[in-house]
């Protein structure tokens, strides 16, 4: 089976648009903030599990994850207020009730928050994903008191009919897709809806959790992102996504390499620090097809 949502096309082959407020390159800052239920297994692991079973409780890896939102979180909410520019929060929607201070801090800040499940558990094992959905966005709209505009699924788990309940549920774009460096439009039975950029090159988790990379390779592989985009930026703009978590790039040796990356990219002059929701917005307005062309080959 090719792509069953979006159609192929080459970069190369869109239609110029035209940069939002006259900055080609869209730096859009996601924080994940995930609940992992003491009572279940963890999602992810730092400690491999010992004689070769996964136990429950899982103290030590659920205390990672803890020390993210307990002591990483405070220091994310610090570098971004003080660069004054909002960022995005994939929030799994049980954090409301569980970590209520960050959720609060997370609003003062005013940050978009986007649907992200209820807890870190992927779609494809839920019993009723539609509930799930409903659910989170339910209580996300009660904690903010704004209709919530975008999903990134758990994991980026789906099933083969997720896009289709978030289109109905009034989702108006989705990052699971990240299949461009720029928004495009993907198929469902309820109507176009916008695929969002995101990334797993310029996010936590793989670097350092998965790659094991060392602190410093954020800012080394941005610098070398930034080399490339440059030289595509006149013909077209670019959405740029930071992806990350507190448990992972809220630890102090780095937290000082994201304000360094962050203070790089504020420094030039072809940057404009967005949220999910500006990106979609300047997307259908300088598109202006509505994914009407979804149909063509």
């Amino acid at each position: 089976m090719s792509n069953p949502r979006i159609p192929y096309a080459m970069s190369t082959e869109r239609r110029p648009l035209a940069p939002l407020r006259g900055k080609p390159l869209m730096v859009h800052v996601v924080v994940n903030v995930e609940y992992w239920p003491f009572d279940q297994a963890m999602p992810r692991a730092a400690l491999p599990a010992p004689h070769g079973k996964s136990p429950i409780p899982d103290v030590g890896n659920f205390s990672w994850v803890e020390y993210g939102m307990r002591a990483g979180m405070p220091r994310l909410l610090q570098i971004i207020g003080e660069r004054g520019f909002r960022a995005t929060t994939f929030m799994n929607a049980a954090c409301a009730d569980v970590y209520p201070s960050c959720a609060e801090a997370m609003l003062a800040a005013d940050w978009e928050f986007v649907g992200h499940g209820w807890v870190q558990r992927s779609l494809q094992f839920e019993e009723d994903e539609a509930a799930v959905i409903h659910r989170s966005l339910e209580r996300l709209e009660r904690l903010t008191g704004r209709k919530t505009r975008g999903w990134f699924g758990p994991g980026a788990g789906e099933s083969f009919d997720t896009p289709d309940i978030l289109k109905a549920a009034g989702i108006e774009w989705l990052a699971d897709w990240f299949v461009d460096d720029l928004p495009c439009w993907m198929r469902t039975k309820h109507g176009p809806m916008i695929a969002m950029p995101y990334t797993l090159e310029l996010n936590d988790v793989p670097l350092y959790a998965i790659q094991q990379q060392t602190s410093e390779e954020m800012l080394r592989r941005l610098e070398m992102t930034l080399r490339v985009l440059e030289g595509e930026l006149a013909s077209q703009p670019r959405v740029l996504t930071i992806a990350l978590h507190p448990h992972i790039m809220g630890v102090p040796h780095r937290a000082d390499i994201l304000a360094r990356c962050l203070d790089l990219l504020l420094a030039r002059e072809d940057t404009v620090f967005v949220t999910g929701s500006e990106i979609a917005d300047w997307f259908v307005a300088e598109d202006g097809t509505d994914g009407a062309l979804l149909g063509e080959s």
